[in-house]
């Protein structure tokens, strides 16, 4: 009996066969769509004097700035052709190689961050700007708007979305965890086959009772780290600042639910990055010992990029809610 299954033979990682369209691609329209309509509710349930057409401008500002922060990390700092980017910048963005169309393959998730932290800011310079020379005409005060009132609306509903863009990594059958021989490792078509002149590969394929032939190249069982992902900081994140932080802190403090969600992915993405397998050009920041090979979990001490971005997130969000915190108790 083998103790392992493999990846379900009848998901295709292209929606149509005749177009490079994958599950990934489309899977970030509905995230998007998933926070635009959340973003929009939680306006008309708050009468919150915001127009269909600023939440439109809104979303537009930030998914271009999301996509342009993501490619960019994701070539200066995932990609082992770095320098060539860096001589040739515009490369970043362009989706064709070697004569066929290939979209824009990488996306860092931090990067991402960093484009969407940009694209409020300068959202909310523009909004006010707009809203001061409207109120001026009529001799009324302009409401201004703040980071916070903008971001706190937008986080909360992020990590549902975000559920939709690891449930693409899966459908692609991509971005996989690292070798195990738990019962729920699964193996994916299109990962790194090991020798089995090796004694590790030879170890784990016995425990699992997976047949092979010395000097075989085989392929094992992975972690679904995709789908741990989806749960934990999609799923389980979303039902935290949704029914938790937001009813306690939303019209009170604002900020805490910003900060909390930097906290909250950052450790569950911390934690769960010890069942991925890290980017082979980059091995670990930090390692204690044996770090060889990248697909086997060898120590807790050996430290992703991904693990030293997530811990700044978290500092981050600490910070966040401190402040924040004695601001709104200094103003009591």
């Amino acid at each position: 009996m083998y103790l392992f299954v493999d990846f379900p033979k009848w998901i295709d990682p292209y929606v149509i066969n005749s177009l490079p369209i994958r599950w990934y691609s489309v899977m970030y329209l509905f995230a998007f769509a998933t926070v635009y309509i959340l973003f929009s509710w939680q306006n008309k349930k708050e009468k919150w004097n915001f127009t269909e057409d600023d939440t439109s401008d809104l979303f537009l500002i930030i998914i271009c700035f999301l996509l342009i922060g993501a490619r960019v990390f994701s070539c200066l700092i995932y990609d082992d052709n770095r320098l060539y980017f860096l001589t040739r910048p515009w490369m970043m963005f362009w989706p064709f190689k070697n004569g066929q169309l290939v979209g824009l393959p990488g996306m860092s998730y931090h990067g991402g961050v960093v484009g969407v932290v940009c694209g409020i800011f300068i959202f909310v310079h523009k909004y006010n700007k707009n809203q001061k020379k409207k109120k001026l005409k009529k001799k009324e005060k302009a409401r201004q708007l703040g980071f916070f009132d903008i971001s706190d609306k937008l986080l909360v509903g992020v990590p549902l979305g975000y559920t939709f863009g690891r449930l693409g990594n899966f459908f692609n059958g991509e971005l996989w965890g690292r070798v195990t021989t738990s019962s729920i490792g699964m193996v994916f078509p299109n990962a790194e086959r090991f020798s089995t002149n090796l004694k590790w590969v030879r170890d784990v394929a016995d425990k699992i009772n997976m047949e092979y032939t010395l000097g075989d190249y085989i392929n094992l069982p992975r972690y679904p780290s995709q789908l741990f992902e989806a749960f934990f900081e999609g799923i389980v994140l979303f039902l935290i600042l949704w029914f938790i932080v937001k009813p306690l802190c939303l019209k009170r403090k604002p900020g805490i639910i910003t900060g909390s969600y930097l906290i909250g992915y950052g450790v569950f993405r911390f934690i769960i990055e010890y069942y991925r397998e890290p980017d082979p050009q980059m091995g670990f920041v930090f390692s204690s010992g044996q770090t060889q090979p990248f697909a086997l979990f060898l120590s807790l001490k050996n430290i992703s990029m991904g693990q030293v971005l997530c811990t700044l997130m978290i500092i981050a969000g600490l910070l966040l809610i401190i402040i924040t915190g004695r601001k709104y108790h200094g103003n009591k």
